[in-house]
């Protein structure tokens, strides 16, 4: 095998193949993969060629080589770029007498360093744009003295912006600056203009919405928690053949308009008169208004963008004769329609997410009206909101006769991260609730990582993240983007350690709170589990030590008892109107969250080598788990309310000993089967279950859990026709109509987090990124006769199969250049491997043997048979039902009497007539 040019230079968290304007460092880190290495290969140095133009300067080569075999995260060589410099890079490695091409070059620049740089104001518009106002734009020509060469636009805004120059859109980014914790940090973008602008003089129009700045936010609606003026901080940089330039905002040189866009918000959806011009003729004058420039942040992560357009897949009258339109998915975006012919007149479009009695069902969406009104003129017209965004796959169209589906799309937008991982398996069940996992992460990463698109929310609610962000970081380059949200979380965290429950904080709630607030650790360390950055973690420690240390504040004997918790929220046992009310103990919970923040916590240290904060969180954490096991676990690991959430934290987090476990995991077998293998978890539970039961040998049982139809499961929002993961397990009842619940959503995250173990169990892709590491370690199960997982690594694609051919189980492991690889069969050792693709077979797995016990009849195919033969019978309502009947009786040898007997109704004395020969027949 060849030794390849390094493929994906990057710089920071920017993507690869697309120059990364307006990086916030003078030094950005840099990094690359080697598509294909000879085998044994190592790199031992690399070359760095770096062309650096100063802005409106000449360029100037050097080549710099750096040491060692690091690919990823690089530090940048030489002195540091000034603002607006820019730089265009090449890399080469060499290792083992080998020298690689110079990669293609990738570009940097540098944005605006420092606060001085900006030299521009803030401007407001005066006199128009107030909050129940049109939303007003902001105008300025800009000056352009001969040919010009490069041309960027650096924009800030209190609000959402929107730019044209000379009437064309920069960029396809929305909502632009982002969501972010605005009194402490601000972001602004860089964008190359240069092919919008021309010699002399070009008309700039900046739009201005109200967005998170001043919109509605939270349930309760507040308005302008931020501040109730919009406004727009600007500065062009212009190089010509006759030199370079600045325009700035400021009070001289800018005027204001209104437009046509009347009324804006993002949960009740715009109105737009189409009568009028985009930009009104009326001039304004505009304001300066305080801005402290030293909050302003160069973006880290992606910016929102329109990614896709999903077409129309239905148009058709409902039964009360509504136009309605059916777009085949649940998305985040909005509408676009193109009216033909159209009369003048009012049209409006309204959008939810799902159907109820065959109409538009809105009630999930609480006080959200999202709804976009039209007032629209003769003839053809599209229609397309400004400065909103819908949760949606229905819409509904007032005002129009019909419309062909050819005439209707839903534009996608999300945070453009890059899709990085795939899973792939026989089941079509499975694959469903795996892409519904990852539209429910595209329509809740719109700049923060929110816990619903549609209804009135739209919060950075840190329990979904924290549970997620292993299955995102997977799924996506999240990296950027998460790293981000964790400097907002650190910003909003208050000075005695509480972190809010929403971040940015617009709810203000004065409570501490469990798997919550433990998203100040487990966050920044899945970001470095995923990209090996350690970095993240220095950052973040300051913010994980101040939650332990919270925590410790409110711990007594080092137990987090009483007080307030949303505990293992949305266990599905819960009353719709309690959705608190979990079978796990909420003082349970917390203590093991308390144990492993603080175990995250001297991980993290010891990471990056502060050694003192790590032993003394070291052991804290050791107490908090000697004091765990006193008050709540009895000596074989029986753990205190015996729920399925407790035990999966108790072995997961390695809170048992090991002669606990296979007790703790063998007890959470059996509440499982108890149930029919229906889920029995919330939010805590969910992701922990499934590794919980594979690593204590009960992956069969996780297999059932998985490949349940019944409600509540995974797979049962997928056999309702959900195409996102919903906030219950039965959003919808299984009679079509909506969970009674206030709190229901089909879209929210959180409870998909079980795709992160289809990726490393299921598929047994196993990556280890800080210790440069691929694992193929699959346990096959369930009726699967295949699986796949594939994962763009920091160093390249890495990816493990195995497939079920007769009796062989074949095996196949992918490892990128700069990683090493293991490859555990079923029952073998670890076989450590290279770089390259590894195929491996082995004898499949024995096929599970006749069951001999009533628990093992549970967890045998012939339990469906067995189910049939008794419901029929009318001896039991359903499949839950007849297990709880033989709750007692698990341990009992399994023949078709005694069965037969179990089953029979109360006080019945002997087996039913036919009972037992049905039960035969059925045990096989």
């Amino acid at each position: 095998m060849t030794l390849a040019a390094p493929a994906a230079l990057s710089f920071e968290y920017r993507p690869a193949g697309e120059p990364a304007l307006g990086v916030g460092t003078g030094a950005p880190r840099l990094s690359w993969h080697l598509p294909t290495a000879p085998d044994g290969w190592a790199q031992e140095s690399a070359e760095v060629e770096v062309t650096r133009t100063p802005w409106g300067g000449e360029p100037v080569t050097t080549t710099h080589t750096v040491a060692g075999d690091a690919q990823s995260y690089v530090a940048w060589p030489g002195a540091p770029l000034a603002s607006r410099e820019r730089a265009s890079v090449r890399v080469r490695v060499s290792g083992a007498g080998q020298t690689s091409d110079w990669s293609e070059p990738a570009v940097v620049e540098a944005g605006l360093l420092d606060a001085a740089d900006w030299q521009a104001e803030l401007v407001s518009p005066v006199g128009i744009g107030g909050l129940d106002a049109p939303a007003p734009a902001l105008l300025t020509t800009l000056r352009v003295d001969g040919a010009p060469q490069a041309v960027r636009m650096h924009v800030t805004a209190y609000g959402w912006y929107e730019v044209l120059i000379n009437g064309r859109r920069v960029g396809n980014d929305y909502f632009g600056p982002g969501w972010t914790v605005y009194q402490h940090r601000l972001r602004y973008y860089t964008y190359d203009v240069t092919d919008l602008v021309h010699e002399g003089d070009n008309d700039v129009a900046v739009l201005l919405g109200n967005g998170w700045w001043r919109g509605r936010l939270t349930w309760l609606n507040r308005q302008a928690v931020y501040g109730d003026r919009l406004g727009a901080l600007v500065r062009f940089d212009v190089a010509t053949d006759q030199g370079t330039s600045a325009h700035t905002t400021g009070p001289d040189g800018w005027e204001a308009v209104e437009t046509h866009v009347t009324a804006d918000d993002m949960y009740w959806g715009t109105t737009t008169d189409l009568t009028r011009p985009l930009l009104g003729e009326e001039r304004h004058p505009v304001a300066a208004i305080d801005l402290d420039k030293a909050i302003l942040v160069a973006a880290a992560g992606p910016a929102v963008r329109a990614v896709q357009e999903v077409p129309a897949q239905r148009v058709w009258r409902s039964p009360a004769g509504e136009l309605l339109v059916d777009f085949g998915q649940n998305v985040v975006g909005f509408p676009r329609i193109t009216l033909r012919g159209a009369t003048a007149g009012t049209v409006t479009v309204k959008q939810a997410e799902v159907l109820e009695h065959e109409e538009l069902g809105t009630r999930p969406l609480r006080s959200a009206k999202a709804t976009d009104t039209y007032l629209v003129p003769d003839g053809d017209v599209v229609l397309e909101p400004r400065f909103t965004f819908h949760g949606f796959r229905y819409a509904q169209v007032q005002g129009v006769d019909d419309l062909d589906p050819a005439d209707v799309v839903a534009v996608v937008t999300h945070s453009d991260m890059t899709r990085t991982g795939w899973f792939e398996c026989s089941d079509p069940l499975v694959n469903r609730l795996h892409e519904n996992a990852v539209w429910g992460m595209k329509g809740n990463f719109v700049d923060v990582p929110t816990d619903c698109p549609q209804r009135d929310e739209r919060l950075g609610w840190t329990g979904d993240i924290q549970v997620f962000s292993p299955a995102a970081l997977f799924l996506h380059d999240a990296v950027g983007f998460l790293s981000s949200w964790c400097e907002d979380l650190a910003a909003d965290q208050h000075d005695d350690g509480l972190v809010p429950i929403v971040v940015p904080d617009v709810l203000d709630a004065p409570f501490a709170a469990c798997a919550w607030g433990d998203a100040a650790c487990v966050v920044p360390w899945n970001l470095y589990q995923a990209s090996g950055d350690a970095t993240i973690l220095q950052r973040q420690l300051p913010s994980m030590r101040a939650w332990v240390d919270k925590i410790t504040s409110l711990a007594t004997d080092h137990l987090w008892l009483g007080g307030f918790q949303f505990g293992d929220w949305l266990d599905p046992a819960a009353p719709p109107e309690s959705p608190a009310a979990a079978r796990a103990d909420a003082d349970v919970v917390a203590s093991a969250c308390y144990y492993h923040c603080a175990d995250l916590t001297a991980r993290a240290a010891a990471v990056v080598g502060d050694e003192a904060t790590a032993a003394t969180y070291r052991a804290l954490a050791d107490e908090v788990r000697a004091a765990f096991r006193r008050r709540f676990v009895t000596a074989d690991g029986y753990v205190a309310s015996d729920a399925p959430t407790v035990y999966s934290q108790a072995i997961v987090w390695g809170l048992l000993d090991d002669d606990q476990l296979a007790f703790a995991g063998a007890r959470l077998a059996d509440l499982l089967r108890l149930e029919s293998f229906r889920i029995s978890t919330g939010f805590v539970g969910t992701p922990l279950i499934c590794d919980a039961l594979s690593m204590t040998g009960q992956a069969a049982v996780a297999y059932r859990l998985l490949q349940q139809t019944g409600c509540p499961s995974w797979l049962y929002s997928v056999t309702m026709g959900a195409t996102t993961i919903w906030e219950r397990y039965d959003s919808m009842l299984p009679d079509g109509t909506i969970n009674p619940g206030e709190m229901t959503s089909f879209n929210h995250y959180a409870l998909g987090a079980v795709v992160d173990w289809l990726h490393r169990v299921v598929a047994g892709l196993q990556v280890d990124v800080p210790n440069r590491t691929v694992t193929a370690a699959p346990v096959p199960g369930g009726t699967l006769t295949h699986a796949g997982a594939e994962l763009d690594t920091p160093y390249g694609r890495a990816a493990a199969r195995w497939r079920l051919d007769g009796d062989e189980l074949q095996v196949d492991l992918v490892v990128p250049a700069g990683m090493t690889g293991t490859i555990i069969l079923p029952g073998g050792a670890p076989e450590l491997v290279g770089p390259g693709t590894h195929t491996r077979r082995c004898p499949a797995p024995p096929a599970a043997a006749a069951p001999t016990t009533v628990r093992e009849l549970l967890d045998s195919d012939a339990w469906p048979r067995v189910v049939d033969v008794v419901t029929k019978a009318g001896l039991a309502d359903d499949d839950r039902a007849l297990a709880e009947r033989l709750r007692r009786h698990l341990a009992m040898p399994l023949t078709p009497e005694h069965l037969a007997t179990l089953v029979g109704r109360p006080g019945f004395d002997g087996p039913a007539q036919g009972l037992a020969e049905q039960l035969a027949e059925a045990l096989g």
